[in-house]
């Protein structure tokens, strides 16, 4: 036990920090790309694909209730939540790879394949990131100090989502590459007839111009195909040897460096095992850089169900589930659909690096002002004034044409900024709502705390790539076959905008009923120490 506050190093939250910073390279990059694998790369149906992330969530939920558990539980010299970090360290980047690996199989098969890495990945980030995050909680049992972890933390979290979405498509791009012979001929100012011939076997490619102006048709004996009508790429398969004609009309002085054709199964696969390589050491220096020093009360004996009783009646904690559950549904919405609006609506994949580096900027300095803003205003209300500012500002996408490149920057980095806000409060917050279960029963479960809340931005998750599939799907997108995108643009651009902005508003509401202001914390703070500092002075 400790009887006062205690004051970490700099190095303490930096080491924390990139615990998240590894979390979100599998976060962010599962978020983000695995969607667009599987419908534009794996080749699974947008329905489909929507339904592996919702179920896969959904049975998550189970395992991070068990295993709050099971960290409360956990003894050893590393303490309770630290000796997780080192155990899932390499488990957690090898399922990350296996994620975005394309096995030759049936369409059985690869939905099969899909159900079972992914609820792998989701087990092992579970066993992970539960204990990480109910680390926070036992660093410090001053909830000002840990509002600082949680600014430190978001920094980390957004640095590793900035590393892995701003540099995953130019990894796949230099690791995709499959050098084939490309014949450039012109036929008039802006049309020209490109031959590629393939070096090797590549059962899937994608062939478009560098700057994603261009339109593609087929030429040669493939000209008179049904579905040959002019679209940005087109995908294919490619046998050694073989010559593949089109015609590319849109752009001037058009030549052999500015055709992009792209092996994205291999590209995704190797990129992404740097990237699970970096997320499993950065994890161990969490593990290495830092220490729990708060326990719970000496006479508490083990006992669950009063644990799941307290857990239940505590207000905050349930306001904070819902609340949760909400916000990682408008994160998760447009996370997920950000490639395929800059693929399919701005006709220009690689310029979302740059977006979503952007906004990744912007969101690290929203989780370095949540600290002093929460300090200035409290935690409950700069909440409900964030959710409520990102939310309307996002909408505004709706407004913005293919050509708005600017405006449609802008509008998200203004967004992002207070949505970066989000998850900083909402796991220092679960920290104060385990203190008030302390000060209400005498009793702390941390870990059960942290694992349900955890299942509400999880699950939150599924719900968002469920609606981002059957979207898609109500409009007849398919990743695989480009004359689908144009009738699929509205249901892009609802998603990107409008959609994920009315469940802010719904969340701001809720959050009005939570109940934890900076006057009651400090009550809560001091009549903790006092009975820490008792139960010290008896030992």
């Amino acid at each position: 036990m400790i009887s006062k506050p205690n004051k970490l190093s700099l190095k303490e939250k930096i080491g924390y920090a990139l615990g998240d910073g590894a979390a979100n390279i599998a976060w962010r990059g599962v978020a983000t790309f695995l969607f667009v694998f599987y419908t534009d790369v794996f080749g699974l149906t947008p329905a489909t694909a929507g339904l592996v992330l919702l179920f896969a969530r959904f049975s998550d939920g189970i395992s991070d209730i068990i295993m709050g558990i099971i960290g409360d539980r956990t003894n050893s010299k590393y303490g309770k939540f630290r000796p997780w970090i080192l155990w899932t360290a390499i488990p957690l980047g090898l399922s990350l790879s296996l994620l975005f690996v394309s096995p030759e199989l049936s369409e059985d098969g690869k939905i099969l394949y899909a159900y079972i890495s992914y609820m792998f990945f989701t087990l092992v980030y579970t066993a992970n990131n539960i204990p990480y995050g109910a680390l926070m909680s036992v660093m410090t049992g001053d909830d000002k100090e840990r509002t600082s972890i949680g600014s430190y933390r978001m920094a980390g979290a957004f640095g590793g989502g900035m590393l892995v979405q701003g540099a995953l498509l130019f990894l796949v791009a230099y690791f995709g590459n499959v050098n084939p012979s490309i014949n450039v001929v012109k036929l008039s100012e802006d049309t020209f007839k490109v031959k590629v011939i393939a070096p090797k076997d590549v059962e899937h490619v994608n062939i478009k111009t560098k700057n994603g102006i261009a339109t593609f048709i087929w030429g040669g004996d493939r000209q008179n195909e049904v579905e040959n009508e002019p679209t940005i790429d087109k995908s294919f398969s490619m046998q050694k040897g073989n010559a593949y004609d089109f015609i590319v009309v849109g752009e001037k002085a058009l030549s052999s460096s500015h055709i992009s054709i792209v092996d994205q199964k291999q590209g995704y696969s190797k990129s992404m095992f740097v990237m699970s390589v970096l997320l499993s050491l950065l994890m161990l220096i969490t593990f290495l850089t830092t220490k729990e020093r708060i326990h719970p009360p000496e006479d508490q004996k083990s006992n669950l169900r009063k644990d799941i009783k307290d857990l239940m009646a505590n207000k905050p904690w349930v306001v904070l589930l819902i609340t949760g559950l909400l916000f990682s549904v408008y994160n998760s919405i447009k996370q997920g659909i950000v490639i395929i609006y800059f693929t399919h609506y701005l006709n220009n994949q690689l310029l979302s690096a740059s977006y979503l580096v952007g906004l990744m900027l912007v969101s690290i300095a929203g989780a370095l002002f949540t600290a002093p803003l929460s300090k200035r205003i409290g935690k409950r209300n700069l909440f409900i004034y964030a959710l409520i500012f990102s939310g309307v500002v996002n909408a505004l996408l709706v407004f913005c044409g293919s050509h708005n490149i600017t405006a449609i920057f802008v509008i998200g980095i203004l967004s992002e900024f207070t949505s970066a806000m989000f998850p900083t409060l909402f796991f220092v917050m679960l920290g104060d709502a385990a203190d008030f279960s302390e000060w209400k029963n005498g009793r702390r479960a941390t870990g059960l705390i942290y694992s349900a809340g955890s299942f509400a931005t999880k699950f939150g998750g599924g719900i968002a790539g469920a609606v981002i599939g059957f979207v898609l799907a109500a409009f007849n997108y398919d990743g695989q076959n480009t004359t689908t995108i144009n009738d699929a643009i509205p249901g892009i651009v609802m998603l990107m905008s409008w959609v994920p902005a009315i469940v802010t508003i719904i969340a701001a509401g809720l959050m009005m009923l939570y109940p934890l202001n900076q006057k009651k914390m400090e009550e809560i703070k001091i009549e903790l120490e006092k009975r820490r500092t008792q139960i010290n002075k008896k030992q």
